[in-house]
């Protein structure tokens, strides 16, 4: 019987963006997913995000019974976590994918921003506000990405499935419309928790593993020393960015292979 990943996506790309490393997954997991995180109103958007963390676990009580791997990109990294830290019990391990926890004084830094919406513009969330949601086609919107600098680094296999699935047809006339609701988006991106650092001083209550982004601003910024802690220095840097796993995404299930296998020994 093949062991169970259930994989959360980051903030604005629905799980099957991730097809590409779900394929190479497969052989030896099985994958599974909540499509698009945020969505469901039962389990809205609000600080720290702790009823996403129950949409996550309400599906792996419901779905699972035996423990499972929690892997997460970005946002699902730190829903991952902390799904983990609420129902150990259900989790074989986390592994983490560019979600550096955000402890020390930069916790207390992001309090401050967000109280005082400076956040706003330190973040994604400003662009997300006036974000595009349409396109007359999926060349159009293939043609508008591709031209991104940010989505010029993709695989085109995982720019394929996020033109097809995140960018669904919205009409009979070929139109197509954002699926990840743009309000969701700049919500969670100004609500991002940072209560981490102190729920991990005594260390995470299962095995956790970290993939980290080369040249990714978000551990720039926030730092890696109390995620490496955590991990208890079960740490690897993959080249890319933020979204390496879009942009190397062959090399990114290759790690978490190689992740999944040290953290079962």
């Amino acid at each position: 019987m093949k062991d169970i990943i259930h994989f959360s996506h980051a903030n604005g790309f629905p799980a099957s963006t991730y097809r590409t490393i779900f394929a190479e997954l497969a052989d030896e997991y099985e994958l599974r997913y909540v499509e698009r995180i945020g969505h469901d109103r039962r389990y809205p958007v609000t600080r720290d995000w702790p009823h996403l963390v129950d949409q996550l676990l309400d599906e792996i009580g419901r779905r699972y019974e035996r423990p499972v791997w929690l892997v997460g990109h970005s946002l699902g990294g730190y829903l991952s976590l902390m799904a983990a830290l609420r129902k150990p019990q259900w989790v074989r391990g986390v592994v983490m994918m560019d979600s550096p926890i955000i402890a020390g004084w930069r916790s207390s830094a992001l309090r401050v921003t967000q109280w005082t919406g400076l956040d706003e513009r330190l973040s994604a969330a400003a662009a997300t506000r006036h974000r595009r949601t349409r396109w007359p086609s999926r060349d159009d919107a293939w043609r508008h990405f591709r031209d991104k600098p940010a989505f010029a680094r993709w695989d085109e296999r995982m720019l394929a499935d996020y033109i097809d699935h995140g960018i669904p047809q919205a009409g009979g006339d070929g139109e197509r419309a954002l699926a990840f609701d743009r309000r969701i988006e700049y919500l969670i991106y100004r609500t991002l928790p940072h209560t981490l650092g102190p729920r991990l001083a005594r260390g995470a209550p299962v095995p956790l593993g970290f993939l980290a982004g080369s040249r990714s601003r978000e551990v720039r910024q926030i730092g890696i020393e109390a995620t490496r802690r955590a991990a208890q220095g079960r740490v690897e840097w993959l080249d890319g960015t933020h979204l390496f796993p879009m942009e190397r995404p062959l090399e990114t299930a290759r790690a978490l292979q190689r992740m999944l296998s040290t953290m079962r020994a």
